[in-house]
């Protein structure tokens, strides 16, 4: 195995497919590093001071603990729990706009237009719950504001396109990893990152 299947083997005690290996590879290398992010930058910081390494992954780990930051996958999978059923995905995508509020998963700070490493995870996420017939209700509400978010010519206007973190959140249901592990398999991807930054800082 390698190392995303050896990871996933030591998680469920179960040797995994190959589709779930290969998505949970894609996932890792998507997570590995994204520029100067709040959790790479205060990364750097620490490293800047010359602490040492594990220092500097432990701030990396608290700033990516923030809903802001590495919260969001998990954030998604609980708006698909309060919507309920995917033919009420449409009305609360609506309804929240109207409020000003956040579809969680949706749009970014840097990608005004698709975020691209949501273009490579959606290609990869679509891939394995075709292929392993997934019939989870909770991922079926998630595929529908998708669905809506990508054909509707109001969220199209608005740019509100879903993000790596939505697919994520996907991924990560469908290889039944825990909601409250969304963020820790984040962190296991972003680790190279830290080190990265640590590395050339010092």
């Amino acid at each position: 195995l390698n190392h995303a299947g050896n990871f996933l083997y030591m998680l469920t005690g179960q040797k995994p497919m190959d589709q779930e290996t290969n998505l949970m590879d894609v996932d890792f290398i998507i997570h590995s590093e994204h520029g100067s992010n709040a959790s790479a930058f205060a990364a750097r910081v620490t490293a800047s001071t010359m602490s040492d390494l594990h220092s500097a992954v432990v701030t990396g780990v608290g700033t990516l603990k923030g809903p802001l930051h590495g919260g969001a996958a998990e954030s998604v999978m609980k708006m698909a729990q309060d919507i309920g059923d995917p033919a009420n995905a449409e009305n609360y995508a609506r309804t929240t706009i109207e409020k000003g509020e956040r579809i969680m998963g949706f749009g970014h700070r840097v990608y005004k237009n698709f975020d691209p490493r949501a273009i490579i995870i959606k290609k990869a996420t679509d891939q394995v719950l075709n292929d392993l017939g997934i019939d989870d209700p909770v991922l079926d509400i998630a595929k529908e504001i998708e669905s809506k978010a990508l054909n509707d010519p109001y969220f199209i206007e608005k740019k509100l396109y879903p993000n790596v973190d939505f697919y994520s959140g996907i991924i990560y249901r469908a290889l039944g990893i825990p909601t409250n592990m969304f963020t820790v398999i984040f962190a296991l991807g972003r680790i190279p990152g830290w080190i990265a930054q640590w590395k050339e800082m010092r």
